[in-house]
């Protein structure tokens, strides 16, 4: 096919403009509301000194670990992701596969933290397992989805951003550039009105 690429790029710019943001009560949220609603989340994070933690698997857990190092660096907001092979295999053999995030999360998080999911298929059962965990502890939560409609996480969570796409290529890239609209947002870095380019050695960002 020679125009796979055109064909891709229409397609991942048309899933983009096609997310669903969605409430706990399954209201549609306008796409730069729920953003704002995000970006004030994590402003309470830093104003309280709580934490973010970010929770996915396979491409997912890359993400969460990426946007973690972003947003503590960067964003100068307490991020974390339990990636620790030491902390992961020691829950997995002693509490089962399933309690991999959900365990650690009781162990470290606080009243006033958040936790945001990352699951293309929105059915990860360690992800469902954390999402309730989170609940059980009073924190916020916000779960990034995609494939199917119906998926579990997508109707979990206080805020829900959900991608329709039938590919998990298509999801994890969607999710990535979701994040990174959540922390350029957040930190004021509009790329349509930049001069210069960003250099992370010399720009110093107050957020």
């Amino acid at each position: 096919m020679s125009d796979f690429f055109r064909q891709y790029q229409l397609t991942f710019n048309q899933l983009l403009g096609a997310l669903v943001i969605t409430d706990n009560a399954g209201n549609k949220i306008e796409h730069d509301e729920g953003f704002d609603r995000l970006c004030t989340l994590s402003a309470r994070i830093k104003k309280y000194g709580a934490t973010q933690y970010f929770c996915g698997n396979g491409a997912s857990s890359a993400i969460a670990s990426h946007m973690a190092i972003d947003w503590s660096k960067n964003g100068k907001v307490s991020t974390r992701v339990f990636t620790d092979a030491a902390l992961l295999s020691a829950v997995v053999n002693d509490l089962g596969a399933e309690h991999m995030y959900s365990a650690p999360l009781a162990y470290y998080a606080r009243p006033g933290d958040i936790l945001v999911t990352i699951s293309s298929s929105g059915n990860s059962e360690n992800i469902i397992h954390v999402i309730h965990k989170a609940r059980d502890l009073g924190l916020d939560v916000i779960t990034f989805s995609g494939l199917k409609p119906d998926n579990q996480s997508r109707g979990l969570g206080d805020l829900n951003f959900y991608i329709p796409a039938k590919t998990y290529g298509m999801v994890e890239c969607a999710h990535q550039v979701l994040m990174h609209v959540w922390l350029d947002k957040y930190m004021g870095i509009n790329i349509w009105d930049r001069d210069g380019y960003q250099n992370m050695r010399q720009d110093h960002y107050q957020s």
